[in-house]
């Protein structure tokens, strides 16, 4: 079976987007499980609670995906320092935050071709190619939403509901 290039761009993008729905899917069954009050919760002043993750994931999306493949990632208007700063959004704005960011990142991701994937973008100044860049918010989204998910577990203690195999079940999983 021969394969293309164009073939394997087209999977990797197509993949790329599914690692991202179930990225997303893991943090939103984490956050399901909190209370409100959880969202501004860290274990300790240097750790971040889900309320700065949030943010600052917000605020990375929409500078890397918006113009994605025309303008640097790193846009003047964002204030990645102040996604790091607690503020006075309630539940429900996070939640929208969350939502405008993934709605930023897959309509980019959306709209790529397998010609694009060898393309140029540059991120703070620096040359990536579009496969580099994606893969580079893949490790970034990725390191964030274990986090969430650890964060989000540590609050619940008893009360968590598992996102994967519960311990002591995984032979009931094997082939």
């Amino acid at each position: 079976m021969e394969t293309s290039a164009s073939s394997v761009a087209a999977y990797f993008l197509q993949d790329t987007i599914q690692t991202f729905r179930s990225m997303k899917k893991l943090a939103d069954r984490a956050m399901e499980q909190l209370e409100a009050s959880q969202f501004r919760a860290a274990p300790d002043p240097e750790s971040n609670s889900m309320e700065i993750i949030i943010k600052h994931m917000h605020g990375n999306m929409l500078s890397r995906w918006a113009d994605f493949l025309t303008s640097d990632g790193e846009k003047p208007t964002r204030d990645r320092d102040g996604e790091f700063e607690s503020g006075a959004l309630d539940r429900e704005q996070l939640l929208q935050l969350w939502e405008e960011g993934w709605s930023a990142l897959f309509a980019a991701l959306e709209d790529l071709g397998p010609d694009d994937v060898l393309r140029t973008v540059t991120i703070r100044g620096e040359a990536h190619t579009v496969l580099q860049a994606i893969q580079r918010q893949v490790s970034h989204y990725g390191y964030h939403v274990g986090q969430m998910v650890y964060l989000a577990k540590h609050l619940r203690s008893a009360h968590w509901q598992t996102l994967s195999i519960a311990k002591g079940q995984s032979r009931g999983f094997k082939p």
